[in-house]
């Protein structure tokens, strides 16, 4: 099926043709591509061409696309019925393994995205202090809620869309939005609102920015400054989460927030999303305390079972395999890169990573800001030509998966080479 055919016919039904702005490449140019299936390391679109993937359908796939023990767990589940909006022993599963892979987690309820895990933890951190102001931070995307939309990252970012057209102003008023990395930004800002704020979100590892790690000493500020205000920190590891290790960042960091949003690979690709923190906390939401969340689709029985099989799958592997992968292909870029010249910052935590097309460090999203978006766009289109798929977006993550083979980096450092050479950048 042609592409053009297909991007013109969703245009007319679907508002950009797509259901997720960042997939219409328009920061990147040209025509999305549709894909039609994936298995492993590789996508294929709708007029047959193969693509090695580093969007990872935005980070689920760990274990590459269709992983067979993945797809097995999803069809016996589907044999068995696809919701029953009742509880399953699946669910206590899930939440089992999430309590034993997270030492700050004591209890969780599971949902269906990680925005809706967000937009519960910030709800539930004002109904626990009884406090209505929250700080975020510049670049962190964390979903689409309302009070999270302020100075957003992800396709906010991308698409140039103010942070918070349809959100009531006096809303927006009850979020601070402070630099990433700024501790003595934060120290100001609970000066002067501590007795009003409910709570701190942060992406540990910013990732909707590109990939940006927090600077040594800033997630224990946060830590040490929170708790002795008695205001709620809340890592957002939607991203994170099963992705830098088995459990999350907060597991190598030994800093131990009081929620945690999850989602992505808990999910094994299908849809998902958890909040789990201190059982004090967690007792307040429905029905055991008064602040309500709920959801048709909660616990879903095949995103369990794709969750389940994904996490069991996970237990079995070497993340340090996998962050070796991603550091021979950040490498590459880097080499590459410097030969031609061409300005260049590559951020990797673990197997996660953004190519910036800046010559500066990049350690919040002012910095990330300063990156050249039509050079990128330019090295996108090459990439895509070379049969190489990154995210169509200067600031965003891409991922190595389990799936990827050592050929697989090769070739995509042979395509980069390639771009390089051809000129243009």
């Amino acid at each position: 099926m042609d592409m053009n055919r297909l991007f013109s016919e969703a245009q007319k039904l679907i508002p950009g043709g797509v259901n997720s702005p960042v997939r219409a490449f328009r920061s990147v140019g040209g025509t999305p591509r549709f894909i039609r299936e994936a298995a492993g390391a590789k996508v294929t679109d709708a007029e047959g061409r193969e693509y090695i993937d580093y969007v990872a359908s935005w980070g689920p796939m760990i274990l590459g696309h269709s992983h067979p023990g993945v797809v097995r767990a999803i069809r016996e589940a589907a044999g068995r019925g696809t919701s029953y909006g009742a509880p399953t022993e699946a669910e206590i599963t899930m939440a089992k393994k999430i309590v034993d892979a997270f030492p700050a987690i004591e209890m969780v309820r599971m949902m269906s995205s990680g925005t809706e895990a967000t937009m519960t933890a910030i709800r539930l951190a004002r109904g626990y202090t009884g406090k209505e102001m929250i700080v975020k931070f510049t670049g962190c995307y964390h979903g689409h809620a309302d009070s999270l939309l302020v100075k957003a990252g992800s396709g906010v970012a991308t698409l140039g869309i103010p942070g918070s057209p349809g959100i009531p102003k006096r809303l927006a008023e009850l979020t601070l939005s402070l630099p990433y990395n700024d501790s003595a930004a934060v120290r100001e800002a609970i000066r002067r609102f501590g007795s009003d704020l409910a709570c701190v979100i942060v992406e540990p590892v910013a990732g909707n920015m590109g990939v940006v790690p927090p600077e040594p000493g800033f997630l224990e500020a946060l830590r040490e400054m929170t708790r002795e205000q008695g205001i709620l920190l809340i890592f957002d590891e939607v991203i994170t989460g099963f992705r830098v290790a088995y459990g999350g960042w907060q597991n190598l960091s030994g800093i131990a927030p009081d929620l945690t949003c999850l989602g992505k690979i808990i999910g094994g690709g299908l849809p998902v999303g958890a909040l789990g923190g201190r059982r004090e906390i967690m007792e307040h939401l429905a029905p055991t305390g008064p602040v309500y969340q709920a959801g048709t689709l909660s616990g879903n029985p095949l995103a369990m079972a794709a969750g389940i099989a994904t996490l069991d799958l996970l237990q079995g592997k070497s993340y340090a395999d996998l962050e070796k992968k991603a550091e021979t292909l950040c490498n590459g870029y880097r080499d590459l890169f410097a030969r031609k010249g061409i300005p260049v910052r590559i951020n990797r935590v673990g197997s996660m990573f953004t190519l910036f097309c800046t010559g500066g460090e990049v350690t919040d999203f002012a910095s990330a800001s300063l990156s050249d978006t039509e050079r990128f766009g330019r090295f996108f289109q090459g990439m895509l030509k070379e049969g190489i798929y990154l995210a169509p977006a200067q600031f965003e993550a891409g991922f190595v998966s389990f799936a990827h083979t050592d050929q697989d980096i090769a070739r995509t450092l042979e395509a980069c080479g390639k771009v390089l050479d051809a000129g243009g950048m």
